[in-house]
């Protein structure tokens, strides 16, 4: 398994991944592009995949310009292994590197993805739009979970 930058010759495979999902799924896969993808890990902050096998099998983006994450996905077939809190830790260390700014995410409500953020130590922050939970994680909080 190796945790590594995104490239923009990565998005076909990270959207094959985005589009495996089974919770938060897209209402239309032509909603985020492959050129929103390269704007994000180019222009606005940074991805990284998981390889395992020369397969891309889950992937992390971070978005400075919003300080948001923009996208954690597994593909499902490689859920509870770690993956997804390598992919985590890689982003927040990184993103902590470029600002101090707070970080907000949103995700569906009752999914494992909101569990997930909630171990993870990520504080509710009330709701982005109608359908998600709004998510935050300071500087301090991250630097506290990381001693």
């Amino acid at each position: 398994m190796i945790i590594r930058e995104a490239k923009t010759n990565d998005i076909k495979q990270i959207q094959i991944v985005r589009n495996s999902v089974t919770e938060n799924t897209l209402s239309n896969p032509n909603l985020v592009t492959d050129e929103d993808c390269e704007e994000f890990i180019t222009e606005r902050g940074k991805g990284w995949v998981c390889e395992i096998d020369s397969q891309i099998v889950g992937f992390a983006i971070a978005d400075l310009k919003e300080n948001n994450i923009w996208a954690l996905f597994l593909d499902p077939k490689f859920e509870k292994k770690g993956i997804g809190q390598q992919l985590h830790k890689t982003m927040l260390d990184w993103y902590f590197t470029q600002t101090k700014d707070t970080v907000w995410l949103g995700t569906a409500f009752n999914t494992r993805a909101e569990l997930f953020y909630r171990k993870a130590g990520w504080k509710e922050a009330g709701t982005h739009g109608t359908k998600e939970i709004k998510f935050e994680m300071t500087y301090n909080d991250w630097v506290g979970l990381n001693r």
